[in-house]
């Protein structure tokens, strides 16, 4: 196949275009070229998609079998390029996430889950942030005229994790000691690997498919236990969970989801954030790597490329706790189970 990636610089764009080229497809790359260095053994294109004559210049260099979109986050751009793009490849597949549907986190979400009300020529500010995927989709509904296939993944970890959830795990179990673990290790969680959502796309690509598939770890078989227990075995330092009740961490303003990654509180707002269900995409050939070989490759990798310059981050929001915040909830943890 003839494949054009619109990203393919980072994390996810990365997956996909490793994934097609690793297959021999003949792949093109399309990005600002400041993300990341250019992909070896692809056509590199540099440009804005939100420049209509880099649009229409990327148009004339197809036509493709399938464009691959990992980058689109605001429906007029997406619009932008599902119409330059129309015409010039047989299938759109578009990476869209779980904040499409209008139920998550609050409840399980599947394809048939109804989507959040958001144009397809929405701008930024009009509409909640967590509504934008949801007009992407529909503008590459409305916009290109061939097959659409549309993804919504959940949580994806991985080798050149951008978001840096799993990577702030590993890098404070390689720091040792008592490590502030939340709630009860027995917290059901759901990740997925972004090879195995590429794997997966290519599969549907090269065999025609169309449609929605929710892209989600297996459901109610990995625990927030056994992935720190993994990211502990896999930095060998020696760390230690301790793991904390809610209550007492909402006493000491602990934040879930970004001070802890993957921590998702017993409240009615997160009740469904590990409850999507990927039955469709496992009955079309999804499988998913075993959480511990995830673990294992991205922490090669993390020693491989060494700390970052910046704090990992959710939107404008830093990931992970304070050092000296995490010390003063330990002590405080174990000054009250001293008087028990």
């Amino acid at each position: 196949m003839r494949i054009l990636v619109i990203g393919g610089s980072v994390f996810l764009g990365q997956a996909f275009a490793q994934e097609a080229i690793g297959r021999g497809h003949t792949l093109t790359v399309f990005n600002r070229g400041k993300s990341g260095p250019d992909i070896q053994g692809a056509e590199n294109l540099h440009g804005d998609r939100e420049n209509s004559a880099d649009l229409e210049a990327l148009a004339a260099a197809g036509p493709w079998d399938a464009v691959i979109d990992t980058s689109g986050f605001h429906p007029r751009t997406v619009g932008q390029s599902a119409r330059a793009l129309s015409g010039h490849a047989e299938t759109y597949l578009f990476v869209s996430s779980f904040h499409a549907y209008s139920d998550w986190p609050g409840g399980p979400v599947s394809e048939d889950s109804a989507r959040h009300a958001c144009p397809p020529d929405a701008a930024v500010d009009d509409v909640p942030g967590n509504a934008l995927k949801a007009g992407c989709e529909r503008a590459v509904e409305k916009y290109f005229e061939g097959d659409v296939l549309i993804l919504n993944p959940g949580l994806i970890v991985g080798p050149r994790e951008t978001p840096g959830r799993l990577l702030w795990w590993l890098e404070r179990m390689a720091r040792g000691g008592e490590v502030l673990a939340p709630g009860a290790p027995g917290q059901r969680i759901q990740l997925i690997d972004a090879r195995d959502i590429a794997a997966f796309a290519l599969d549907l690509l090269q065999e025609g498919d169309a449609g929605h598939y929710l892209v989600a770890g297996p459901k109610d078989t990995t625990t927030l236990g056994e992935l720190l227990e993994l990211c502990a075995r896999a930095t060998g330092a020696g760390a230690r969970p301790v793991w904390i009740e809610e209550e007492f961490l909402a006493e000491h303003e602990v934040g879930a989801w970004t001070e802890l990654p993957f921590w998702a509180t017993e409240q009615p707002a997160m009740a469904g954030a590990w409850s999507a269900s990927p039955d469709r995409a496992v009955a079309a050939g999804l499988r998913c790597r075993p959480l511990g070989e995830t673990v294992t490759d991205t922490w090669a990798w993390l020693r491989e490329r060494g700390p970052s310059d910046t704090p990992y981050r959710q939107g404008d929001i830093p990931l992970g706790i304070d050092p000296e915040k995490e010390r003063g909830v330990l002590r405080a943890w174990q000054a009250k189970a001293g008087t028990r």
